[in-house]
């Protein structure tokens, strides 16, 4: 695990996540890191924060109830370049990573994250990346992830979930009806 002795006076941290119970954890787990958290729940809880306040570093979880977390990163950046942004998802996938670096974050995590793995992403510099995860998920657990996002998207509805899929709705039935792989 980095220090961060070595950053200099502002520690301020904004964590901006839907998810309250992971909210609050991450916020004690930072805050017994040595970083003065600031939490938000929204979209716009964080653009207000990031607007009054541009902290010197943030965490911003990519699906918010109220919108894109993106929209928080790209206010970030315009009231304080120097913020490093580390964007968490629980549906990792190429397409919002790129989308997120290109809107300013300096890193990009898969949930499940814990704390340690997103000091290093926030404390990385260009040569000293963060080391791989130890336990990342199994490519059964990821096409899981993505299967059950796609039908909460669909409102849980087999039919349009299969069509947007591009499978059978008996094949997703099965897999629907199974438990989640580890």
């Amino acid at each position: 695990m980095q220090d961060i002795a070595d950053l200099g006076p502002d520690r301020s941290l904004l964590l901006v996540d839907d998810d309250e119970p992971f909210l609050r954890r991450l916020a004690k787990a930072m805050e017994k890191r040595g970083f003065e958290v600031e939490t938000a729940g929204s979209v716009a809880a964080g653009k207000a924060i990031a607007t009054a306040r541009p902290p010197a570093f943030a965490v911003v979880d990519l699906r918010l109830q109220d919108g894109n977390g993106l929209d928080v990163v790209e206010v970030l950046r315009d009231k304080r370049a120097d913020t490093r942004v580390v964007v968490l998802t629980g549906y990792g996938a190429i397409a919002t990573a790129v989308a997120a670096v290109k809107s300013g974050a300096t890193d990009y995590l898969s949930k499940p994250a814990d704390a340690n793995d997103i000091v290093n992403a926030l404390l990385a510099t260009g040569g000293n990346l963060p080391e791989p995860p130890e336990n990342p998920m199994s490519a059964d657990r990821v096409r899981w992830e993505h299967i059950q996002r796609v039908y909460e998207l669909c409102d849980r509805n087999v039919s349009e979930t299969a069509r947007r899929l591009n499978m059978h709705r008996r094949t997703l039935q099965r897999i629907l009806a199974k438990r989640s792989p580890r």
